[in-house]
């Protein structure tokens, strides 16, 4: 009976000299595996296939983790059990790879006992003394670096797809943002009890904050050569005339110092923002190819920051992904019973905010539709180039233009231009316009007015003749009824006298 076994050094064929160990009980087989010498009195080496490097390695393990005949294991048993003419059946630990084995080369697999996984434990604790060129360290060596390399395979790992680093770097910018706020305005109001009129004509933070550092007091404006710092001409000039009739107080030079170490501070942030900024975008390009080309890097990596990373935002449902940052408007509206909001962070990408107003649901349903697609290729794909991006970023442009397309056609419907012909010459003589007398002639309108006011007449007339024939009618009926009423009684009168 032959044995395979899979080590980290290569694939290893044995032969089990003592046919009593298929037949004895497991737990007597771990005593017969003691010592080196006991376990060479056992099984013995018939064939060993070494990996070139760890790579061949790798791809071996990858696929006997699959069930998978490679090519490396299908040469070997095919040189040293096919071709040797070996009739003897094997044992293999994994089911799907000896049923791939049987089928492919038509080897006779054994059935997996009890007594083949002992046997195959008790070679695995002398596998360096019965292999001859495997050391121990060697192999412990082989083992850890294949650990590694399988480790990265099968989860995708680059030290450049680390989204943690990212969601520092965008917490840190808008923290940086917040501070710069902050003692940019501390600045102005600080530098502008000196020189008030300089804040209204420099309005940018990082030039102010040089041109402060440059100059210092407002006396020395006149000599002062603001080209260097990239200050237009004409602001420049501003700065020196306001400069001569400032109504700023006088400060002494150790509050100087304090402006300029605050004015040094603003432009050492505000340089090492750019660079973080330089930072962010690299490493969202990297990372997340697809979603920083639909989103920008900014947009993207605040939506990874509130997803706690991009694996878990490529399991978030498109849904989520388009209110994802708008957790409590959404809690309120469900709570209050109102509408719920229909974007959060994904508002500000430019695919939305180049949508009007009323379409701005509408485009960021769809956004975020192919965003969680992208998000997934990000995650769990190998591309550096953002092709699916490009795609979708196509595809959600021109559904933007056949919306806006939709409600210009709404707007317009039912609405139709007045025919406009085209100017005959012919038919209105080509000499010229000519006196014609027949359009002098006025024809005198018919008496409509006239005729009216004898039908309303008339009709007044009629209408007291018809009340008082129903007047007159209407007293000859109760005259009638009253004679009706009459008869009886003198009828009565008469029979009365009679008797």
């Amino acid at each position: 009976m032959l044995l395979l076994l899979e080590t980290p050094a290569g694939f290893a064929l044995f032969t089990v000299k003592n046919k009593k160990l298929l037949k004895a009980e497991a737990d007597s087989i771990h005593d017969l595996f003691k010592t080196s010498d006991d376990a060479a009195k056992q099984v013995s080496v018939a064939a060993f296939h070494k990996f070139k490097d760890t790579k061949d390695a790798m791809e071996a393990c990858t696929e006997l983790t699959e069930g998978a005949l490679g090519k490396s294991l299908k040469k070997f048993l095919k040189k040293n059990i096919v071709d040797a003419g070996i009739a003897d059946s094997l044992a293999v630990l994994d089911k799907p790879l000896g049923v791939n084995i049987n089928k492919k080369l038509g080897i006779d697999i054994s059935v997996l006992s009890e007594n083949v996984k002992e046997i195959m434990r008790g070679i695995r604790m002398h596998l360096t003394t019965l292999i001859d060129g495997v050391d121990e360290h060697q192999l412990k060596a082989m083992s850890l670096g294949l650990a590694h390399t399988l480790s990265r395979f099968k989860l995708k790992f680059s030290p450049d797809k680390v989204d943690v680093m990212i969601m520092q770097a965008v917490g840190l910018l808008d923290d940086l943002d917040k501070e710069l706020n902050n003692f940019a305005m501390r600045l102005r109001e600080w530098y502008g009890w000196h020189f008030p009129e300089m804040g209204k004509i420099v309005t940018e933070n990082l030039a102010y904050a040089k041109v402060v550092k440059m100059m210092g007091f407002k006396t020395n404006c006149k000599d002062m050569d603001f080209g260097k710092l990239g200050i237009p001409d004409d602001v420049a000039k501003e700065v020196k005339a306001a400069a001569e009739t400032s109504m700023g107080t006088e400060i002494t030079e150790e509050d100087l110092v304090n402006i300029n170490t605050l004015a040094e501070r603003v432009v050492e942030l505000t340089e090492y923002r750019a660079s973080l900024a330089e930072y962010l975008k690299l490493r969202m390009n990297a990372i997340a190819p697809n979603l920083t080309y639909m989103v920008g890097e900014l947009v993207g990596a605040r939506l990874i920051s509130q997803a706690g990373s991009l694996m878990s935002l490529a399991k978030h449902p498109s849904s989520t992904v388009q209110i994802l940052g708008a957790e409590k408007a959404l809690f309120r509206a469900l709570k209050s019973k109102k509408a719920t909001p229909k974007y959060g962070l994904i508002y500000h990408a430019s695919l939305v905010g180049q949508s009007a107003p009323a379409l701005k649901g509408k485009i960021s349903r769809v956004l975020a539709a192919k965003l969680s697609l992208c998000c997934r290729m990000d995650a769990l794909g190998d591309q550096t180039e953002p092709t699916l991006g490009k795609e979708y970023k196509e595809y959600v442009e021109k559904r933007l233009a056949t919306l806006e397309e939709g409600g210009m056609k709404s707007l317009t419907k039912g609405i139709s231009k007045p025919a406009q012909g085209k100017y005959d010459k012919k038919a209105s003589g080509a000499k010229g316009p000519t006196y014609n007398k027949d359009n002098d002639v006025v024809e005198e309108p018919a008496p409509k007015k006239k005729r009216k006011a004898s039908e309303a007449e008339a009709a007044g007339d009629e209408a007291p003749k018809k009340k008082k024939k129903r007047r007159e009618s209407a007293a000859e009926e109760e005259a009638a009824e009253e004679a009706a009423e009459e008869a009886p009684k003198k009828k009565k009168k008469k029979q009365v006298a009679e008797e």
